[in-house]
């Protein structure tokens, strides 16, 4: 159930960005206010949740969180841009493929086990994104 969960979110907010950059007619614009958005909601939530002060308490972290916001926001724009010149399905397969790339990283430098249920789900994704058509109409 959680994987079926995962799945209906991922295709979810997926088609819900392609319809929106493509509609709003310019990628850097609705990133730019999707982040305003999320910029104003998530700090609002955690002041209600903390009112202790959450500032005090991301402070150390806040140099290595902005670095970490900013790839983020730059991420999330590149795939927004793509969702505006190619269909949504590769790109979504591509975008979710990081998936991989967070397993190595997790093994590498985090010296995580990479065993046999890793191994299966990084080689059906391979397979899968292997079997998109690569055409862009």
């Amino acid at each position: 159930m959680a994987a079926l969960g995962t799945g209906l979110a991922i295709a979810g907010y997926t088609t819900v960005d392609g319809v929106g950059v493509r509609a709003s007619g310019t990628s850097l614009g609705y990133v730019a206010w999707l982040m305003i958005l999320e910029g104003l909601a998530i700090p609002a939530y955690a002041y209600y949740r903390h009112r202790a002060g959450p500032a005090a308490q991301l402070r150390p972290f806040a140099v290595r969180g902005l670095l970490g916001a900013a790839l983020s926001v730059v991420a999330h724009g590149l795939v927004l841009w793509a969702q505006t010149r190619a269909r949504l399905a590769p790109i979504a397969a591509l975008r979710e493929s990081s998936i991989i790339v967070g397993a190595a990283i997790g093994t590498l430098f985090f010296k995580e086990r990479f065993g046999a249920p890793r191994i299966a789900a990084a080689g059906l994704m391979v397979v899968g994104i292997g079997m998109m058509p690569h055409t862009t109409s």
